[in-house]
């Protein structure tokens, strides 16, 4: 992984002819993204955001809103800014809006700078490699927190702090000042909320599933949470729906299981890839700036 898929001939390269063959071979490439759980579009001149919003409408694809609380910009219709936290830091792995009742199937990143020569990789895991590895090493631990559900808290402030990649405020991620409304977009997701005197919200999720099956992908188990990102952290926390602890050692393991199961590619400019999200986790390295990377994300 990732599938590379490049130009056939050199006079094929320019992004009309790009969306052209996509259009044309929308059900094979959906089953190439399946098969092979990633996707890799290179040395095809994809400048900008615009093209890459072109790429994306080919597929016919639902267009998702991003909730979470990574600090993001629309860029130009469907396409945002990646998460715009500081590069020195890393962004730890997971699947897209795991924490959402109906989480993206898709997510599609753009290089439009890539990173110096060191640091800013977008990895990714096989999810059910760390199911598999954990069942391991600690069968009854993970079949006690599958049975008892996972629950997770988030606090946020009001407004957003732009330093911060975990720190976008209440009313960007909702779409709203009105805190009735919120209360309604939350629970439509599967959140409740609990407002917090200086104007903040935690907001509660649980009980969740540790693993998920998905149509499609060999009836594998995959590792569908975010105890180890979320789990005895400042502004979050992940433990078990009864109230009970996770205990230190799985997550510590889980983290390192995860950190060994993960593959590495260098970005190249222009280069587009695709991820199924049911089947990834992803992260970031840090990095020296310059880079940007652009992210859709879709159905």
């Amino acid at each position: 992984m990732p599938l590379v898929l490049q130009p056939p001939e050199p006079n094929k390269s320019d992004t009309e002819s790009l969306i052209s063959a996509l259009e044309q071979s929308k059900d094979w490439f959906e089953q190439m993204l399946i098969k092979n759980s990633a996707v890799l579009l290179r040395g095809f001149d994809v400048k900008n955001a615009e093209d890459l919003n072109d790429i994306i409408e080919a597929f016919g694809w639902d267009d998702i809103r991003y909730i979470g609380p990574a600090p993001r910009t629309n860029v130009y219709k469907r396409i945002w800014t990646a998460n715009e936290g500081p590069l020195s830091e890393f962004i730890y792995f997971h699947h897209e809006m795991v924490l959402i009742k109906e989480s993206p199937k898709k997510v599609v990143f753009f290089c439009e700078i890539p990173p110096p020569l060191e640091g800013g990789q977008t990895p990714f895991v096989p999810s059910f490699r760390v199911t598999e590895r954990m069942l391991e090493e600690f069968p009854e631990a993970v079949e006690e927190v599958e049975a008892k559900g996972l629950e997770y808290t988030l606090t946020a402030l009001s407004k957003g702090d732009p330093s911060s990649m975990r720190a976008r405020g209440w009313e960007d991620a909702f779409g709203t000042s009105d805190k009735a409304e919120a209360e309604r977009r939350a629970k439509a997701l599967g959140m409740d909320m609990e407002w917090l005197p200086n104007g903040g919200v935690k907001t509660i999720l649980g009980p969740q599933s540790l693993t998920k099956v998905f149509d499609g992908r060999k009836g594998r188990r995959m590792w569908f949470n975010t105890v180890v990102g979320m789990h005895g952290k400042e502004s979050s926390s992940a433990t078990l729906a009864d109230g009970t602890e996770i205990p230190e050692n799985f997550v510590k393991r889980c983290g390192q299981i995860i950190e060994e199961e993960s593959i590495q590619f260098k970005w190249e400019k222009g280069d587009v890839l695709f991820f199924d999200n049911m089947a990834l986790l992803h992260g970031r390295r840090p990095c020296l700036p310059p880079r940007k990377v652009l992210v859709a994300i879709c159905n």
